[in-house]
């Protein structure tokens, strides 16, 4: 069965980094597209970058552009985001995202096909 599992949460301060990881299993990792979502206490889960099953398209929410990197290793079918210049309001549980269907975008959740368990990203300020 298809597993995404996430790593690389943490507490960090405003201004610093961190880098989150998503180890897939239990599909063809190289035909989905894979994402990332966050959602804070209280809101909905919001998109917030995805990458394509070619490794060559990558797109983001408006309020990560310039700050956060999303990457995939088809090797190790991994999913990386990789954060800086954090901010308090970046502060959400984090979520991996495997598309639900082939050679297709995912932009929201209604795009995904199988989530992560989440792992927690606190900014303080």
């Amino acid at each position: 069965q298809v597993q995404l599992v996430e790593s690389g949460g943490g507490l960090v301060q405003a201004g610093g980094s961190l880098r989150l990881s998503c180890a897939a299993s239990g599909f063809t990792f190289s035909r989905y597209a894979m994402g990332w979502f966050r959602q804070a206490p209280g809101k909905e889960r919001e998109f917030v970058a995805t990458i394509r099953w070619t490794g060559g398209g990558t797109y983001y929410a408006d309020t990560v552009k310039g700050r956060f990197t999303v990457s995939r290793d088809g090797a190790k079918t991994t999913v990386s985001l990789e954060m800086s210049s954090l901010k308090p309001e970046d502060t959400a549980v984090y979520y991996c995202a495997a598309g639900r269907q082939v050679f297709r975008d995912l932009r929201t959740p209604s795009d995904v096909g199988s989530w992560g368990q989440g792992t927690q990203v606190t900014v303080s300020s």
